[in-house]
């Protein structure tokens, strides 16, 4: 606030000299019409006085010219000087946020919290490779079972023999098998099945 004043006070005085030196440069110039009327007219004394006059006139003009300068320097370093105090200030309430900051904070705390972050996160990570690897066992397994299964099948298709939840007969066509004759078909006993099963290496 009162820099503001002074601000006011500088540019009151400012225009108060820009007043005074319009003023004097219109005498100035009076002066200098008076001086040409008594040159015409011969009067040398009355020349020499108003000479004097305006030699004085535009000294003190000169002069407001020096005062304004100077008017405008000390503008120049209040508003220098408003600006100084904002940073300043700003400067103070960051001093005191950042004190605020750092009492809130603990270092050896944070730095914990960092660490059990990590010691957790790599418990979950270790959790769920293991879940992953089981996972994918058991699914390997299911699939190879079937796979097996399917070779089964196949190796009892091609030696004529069905399964359909228990051993049946195999049709009396049966590639590979010795058929009795073209009209009757003959059975394949359940002993022979289960010398054919043992030969294949299925229990």
């Amino acid at each position: 606030d009162i820099i503001k004043e002074q601000n006011r006070e500088l540019r009151g005085t400012q225009r108060a000299i820009s007043r005074d030196r319009a003023a004097l440069e219109k005498q100035e110039k009076q002066l200098e019409l008076e001086i040409k009327k008594m040159a015409k007219t011969g009067n040398k004394e009355a020349c020499k006085v108003l000479a004097k006059q305006l030699v004085q006139l535009r000294k003190q003009k000169n002069r407001t010219y020096a005062v304004s300068s100077k008017v405008t320097s000390m503008s120049t370093q209040t508003k220098v000087m408003n600006s100084q105090m904002k940073m300043a200030g700003a400067m103070s309430a960051t001093a005191k946020t950042m004190q605020a900051v750092n009492k809130k904070m603990d270092p050896q705390k944070t730095l914990q919290t960092m660490q059990n972050f990590q010691k957790e996160n790599m418990k979950m990570e270790m959790t769920e490779e293991m879940i992953n690897d089981t996972l994918d066992d058991i699914f390997d397994a299911s699939d190879e079972e079937e796979e097996s299964q399917d070779i089964v099948n196949q190796v009892l298709d091609e030696i004529g023999i069905e399964i359909s939840g228990k051993m049946a007969k195999a049709p009396s066509a049966a590639r590979g098998l010795p058929s009795a004759s073209a009209s009757s078909a003959t059975t394949i006993s359940d002993e022979e099945i289960e010398r054919q099963l043992k030969a294949l290496g299925v229990d």
